[in-house]
């Protein structure tokens, strides 16, 4: 399952860079998660990275 970010994102664009597979790009008014593309980071150790960044913690589980 995909991550999804939520009406909590601040536009700061923190998790734009940190993705892997680059999966997340900027929309109208929120940042958005490509759930095709998004493979959660799988295999790393220290979790999504999107999620890690995030200051207004609006990735969770879509």
């Amino acid at each position: 399952m995909a991550l999804f970010i939520t009406e909590a994102c601040t536009y700061c664009g923190a998790c734009e860079p940190e993705c892997p597979t680059q999966a997340i790009s900027a929309g109208d008014d929120v940042y958005v998660i490509n759930g095709s593309s998004c493979n959660e980071c799988a295999g790393d150790a220290e979790g999504s990275h999107c999620v890690n960044v995030c200051p207004s913690d609006a990735i969770v589980q879509g």
